[in-house]
C-alpha cells in the first residue's frame, strides 16, 4: 500500500464510530517468580513482584478500536462491585465512556486473574457468572443500540459465553443493524455459535469451528476450505474469516484467500482475537474489502502478540507494519 493511501486510511479512522456489544471482562495479572515448592501442598509458591489490571473481552476490542484512532462505544453488563469500579476507571483512562454499561448487583463483574512466573502462566482464577442476563439488562442493551444505530459505521458482537449475547438479543441486534445498513462482525463462542445468521463477518478460530462441526480439523488449506464451506452452508453470513494460529487467517466468501501469519516474535497470544475482530471492523467501516481488512487485522494481531498479556494495538506500530508488509 502506497504511503499516501495508508495515510489517508489511518486518517479516516478518526471519523469512524463502532459499537462493541458483548462480554466485558477485567484481566488482572500477577507477576512474580517461583523459587520453592509449598510445604503445605506440592504446588509452586509465587513471590509477587508486581500486579497490573487491564480491560479484557469486549472491553479489549473497544480499546483496540480506540487505540487505532476510532470511536468505540462499549455496550454490556457489569456487576456492582470493586471490579466494576476498576473497569470503569480503566475505560475512562482509555478515553472510553461507561455510560452504556448496565450494572447488575446480582452479577459479579467478570474478572480473570492470571498468575505468571518469568512470563509463563502458572494458574488462572476466574470470577464470573455465565447465566443469561436478565430481561432488564437485555432491554437496556437493545435500547442503547437503537439510540446509537443511526450514527454507527459497524457493530461488533464479542461473545465469550458469559451470558450477555443470548439468541433473542443476537437476532434483535442483527435485525436492527441490517435495517440501517450497518455491518455486523461476530467473534463467536460455542453456545450461540449458530445464532448469528445474517451477520456480515463471522470470525471463529480453529478449535471453535472444529467443535461446532463435530470434527477433528487439520490446519491445512484443503481441510480448512472444506470446513469453511460446510460452516457457510449452515450459517448465513456474507464473509467467514477463520483465524488459524501460526497459519494466519483464511477468508471465505465467493472465493478463498489464505493470509499467512506475519513472522514476528510471539510472547503471548492473549487478546489477539480481540485485536483481529476490532481492526477487522475498523477496516470494513473505513470502506476496505474484507481481504484487505483481514490483512491489516493479521498484522495488528502480530504486533500485540509481542507483548505479555492482553495489550491493545499501537497505532504507530500498526502503521509501520502496514507500510512494511502490505504490497
Amino acid at each position: 500500500m502506497e504511503t499516501e493511501a495508508l495515510d489517508k486510511l489511518f486518517d479516516s479512522f478518526r471519523h469512524i464510530r463502532i459499537a462493541v456489544i458483548g462480554d466485558i471482562m477485567l484481566d488482572r495479572y500477577i507477576f512474580g517468580h517461583v523459587s520453592r515448592i509449598s510445604p503445605e501442598y506440592p504446588v509452586p509458591v509465587v513471590d509477587v513482584t508486581r500486579e497490573t489490571v487491564r480491560l479484557g473481552g469486549a472491553a479489549n476490542v473497544a480499546v483496540n478500536i480506540r487505540s487505532a484512532g476510532a470511536e468505540a462505544l462499549l455496550i454490556g453488563v457489569t456487576g456492582n462491585d470493586d471490579n466494576s469500579r476498576s473497569l470503569r476507571e480503566l475505560l475512562d483512562s482509555r478515553g472510553l465512556t461507561s455510560e452504556h454499561l448496565y450494572s447488575d448487583p446480582l452479577r459479579p463483574t467478570t474478572c480473570k486473574t492470571r498468575i505468571l512466573s518469568q512470563n509463563h502462566h502458572i494458574a488462572r482464577v476466574d470470577y464470573e457468572k455465565r447465566d443469561p442476563i436478565p430481561a432488564e439488562a437485555a432491554a437496556f442493551i437493545s435500547e442503547r443500540l437503537s439510540a446509537l444505530i443511526g450514527s454507527l459505521d459497524a457493530v461488533v458482537l464479542q461473545d465469550y459465553n458469559k451470558g450477555v449475547l443470548t439468541p433473542p438479543l443476537i437476532e434483535a441486534i442483527i435485525e436492527k443493524a441490517s435495517a440501517f445498513g450497518v455491518p455486523v462482525l461476530v467473534d463467536p463462542k460455542q453456545e450461540s455459535f449458530f445464532s448469528y445468521s445474517g451477520c456480515t463477518v463471522f470470525k471463529p478460530n480453529l478449535s471453535e469451528i472444529a467443535r461446532a462441526l463435530g470434527t477433528v480439523l487439520k490446519n491445512n488449506d484443503r481441510d480448512i476450505e472444506a470446513a469453511c464451506l460446510e460452516l457457510k452452508g449452515k450459517l448465513d453470513c456474507e464473509h467467514l474469516v477463520l483465524t488459524r494460529s501460526e497459519k494466519g487467517l483464511t477468508v471465505c466468501n465467493d472465493r478463498f484467500t489464505h493470509i499467512p501469519a506475519t513472522s514476528l516474535e510471539v510472547a503471548d497470544v492473549s487478546g489477539a482475537g480481540d485485536t483481529v475482530i476490532g481492526i477487522l471492523a475498523l477496516g470494513i467501516a473505513a470502506g476496505l474489502d474484507v481481504e484487505t481488512s483481514s490483512r491489516i487485522a493479521n498484522l495488528a494481531a502480530a504486533t500485540v502478540c509481542q507483548e505479555v498479556g492482553a495489550a491493545p494495538v499501537d497505532r504507530n506500530r500498526l502503521y509501520a507494519a502496514c507500510r512494511d508488509h502490505l504490497r
